[in-house]
């Protein structure tokens, strides 16, 4: 026999995360997202590798609270993201990545697709990212930061990978905006829709 109930699998989950949570510092809220985090990838390490700036947690939720709309750079988050949840919080996102537009303009500009995605979110005045896969989606959205031509309310930012991924989290830390970032090579697009779920759980009801 196994257990089939989605609920009580995870809840089970979150007590055997709890035991070996005991050697961190989190506050109540941020320990709801590592949590939901190593839930995800079934890796406790990351409680070791998360950083939070700048009151993330209190403005992202505000933000929800409110209705936000998100970018995210893949379809896998976007389909991680729970949609009735999200719904609930009078909150939309979007992902840009397959459009034809953003295709063109990325040959043109000979750069990556996830970069000129950056751009037409920006543009359309989204106020959330969500980017768990493409370090230059990261590094393009900070550029645009720094030119005055982008204001996010706030940053999830966990891409992964080997080129360019710990680099763009570690620029993500020098800035002065409400962000999360892991340390090193891990993320991706689970582990950034894990924290969107984690926020908005923390709002409206499941």
């Amino acid at each position: 026999m196994y257990e089939k109930k989605p609920m009580k699998i995870e809840n089970k989950s979150m007590d055997i995360i709890d035991t070996v949570m005991g050697d961190v510092n989190f506050s109540e809220d941020e320990l709801l997202v590592v949590k939901r985090m190593i839930h995800t990838t079934g890796d406790f390490e990351y409680r070791k590798i998360i950083e939070f700036q700048n009151n993330f947690i209190k403005i992202a939720k505000e933000a929800f609270k409110n209705g936000v709309s998100l970018y995210t750079d893949t379809k896998m988050a976007y389909q991680g993201i729970n949609k009735p949840a999200l719904e609930k919080s009078n909150s939309t996102v979007r992902f840009f990545i397959d459009d034809e537009d953003v295709r063109e303009k990325a040959k043109e500009k000979e750069t990556t697709r996830s970069a000129c995605a950056i751009e037409k979110a920006v543009d359309k005045g989204i106020e959330g990212f969500v980017i768990g896969n493409a370090p230059t989606a990261l590094f393009r959205l900070l550029e645009l930061v720094q030119e005055g031509k982008a204001n996010p309310k706030f940053i999830i930012g966990v891409p992964v990978g080997f080129v360019g991924a710990a680099e763009s989290k570690e620029l993500l830390r020098t800035f002065d905006i409400p962000g999360i970032s892991t340390i090193g090579t891990k993320g991706g697009s689970n582990v950034a829709a894990s924290i969107v779920n984690a926020l908005l759980y923390m709002v409206v009801d499941r």
